[in-house]
C-alpha cells in the first residue's frame, strides 16, 4: 500500500494525516521535527502515555485541556501534586480520566526531577538514544526499535511508568529522534534538515 496521500495541496503527505483535519497541521509542523525542551519532551512523553489504548485523535483534540490541568506540564509544579489533585482532574471531562494515567504523569514527574539532577536536563538523556543509522528501518515499517526498548527498560527502572516500548517508540517518532515520515512525503525533507541542524 502506498504510504502517501495527496493532502489539499496536492502535495504527498504520510497517509495517516489524512484521516482527520487536525492531523494536517501536526504531521505538517510538529511531528518528526527534533525537540529539546524539557517540558516539551515530557509533555509528549505523557501524552503518548495517554493514548495508550485510545486514539491519538483523541489526545490531539484534548491536548489544551491537558495543558491547562497539568501547568503545561511543567514536571517541578506537577511533582507537587497531591491525591487531591488526582481526585480533581478525576473529574475534569476536558481530560482522559484514567486514574492510573494521571497517577503516571504525577509520578513521572518526580522521575523527571530526579533525571534533571543526575543527567542535567531531558533532552540530554532522551537524545543519548537516538538510534544510529544502522539501527533504523524503512519509514513507518516498525512499531518498537531496539532504542525502544532500551529507552523503555531505563525508564521503566528509574522508576517511570507507562512507558512501555510501543509508547516509547511513539514518543521518539513524536520528538524526531527518528524521522518516520514516509518516502515520497514532502515534510521528510524538512525534517531531515531540522534534524541535521539539530545540535545534540
Amino acid at each position: 500500500m502506498n504510504a502517501t496521500l495527496p493532502g489539499p495541496d496536492g502535495r504527498a503527505r504520510c497517509r495517516w494525516c489524512a484521516a482527520a483535519p487536525e492531523f494536517l497541521v501536526y504531521h505538517d509542523t510538529e511531528w518528526g521535527f527534533p525537540v529539546d525542551d524539557d517540558r516539551r519532551l515530557f509533555e509528549k512523553l505523557c501524552l503518548e502515555g495517554f493514548q495508550s489504548g485510545l486514539s491519538w485523535r483523541t489526545i490531539l483534540a484534548k491536548r489544551d485541556n491537558f495543558r491547562a490541568a497539568f501547568h503545561g506540564f511543567d514536571f517541578d509544579r506537577i511533582a507537587t501534586f497531591t491525591d487531591t489533585d488526582v481526585e480533581r482532574l478525576l473529574m475534569d471531562k476536558g481530560i482522559v480520566r484514567h486514574r492510573g494515567k494521571i497517577s503516571a504523569v504525577i509520578n513521572n514527574a518526580k522521575r523527571a526531577q530526579d533525571l534533571v539532577r543526575q543527567e542535567g536536563s531531558l533532552s540530554t538523556y532522551v537524545w543519548r538514544f537516538e538510534p544510529k543509522a544502522h539501527e533504523r528501518t524503512e519509514p513507518q515499517t516498525a512499531s518498537i526499535l531496539a532504542v525502544s526498548i532500551a529507552l523503555s527498560k531505563d525508564l521503566k527502572k528509574r522508576g517511570w511508568s507507562f512507558v512501555g516500548p510501543t509508547t516509547v517508540y511513539a514518543f521518539m517518532q513524536a520528538t524526531g529522534l527518528i524521522n518516520d515520515h514516509a518516502d515520497g512525503c514532502i515534510i521528510r525533507e524538512s525534517a531531515a534538515k531540522a534534524r541535521a541542524a539539530f545540535k545534540r
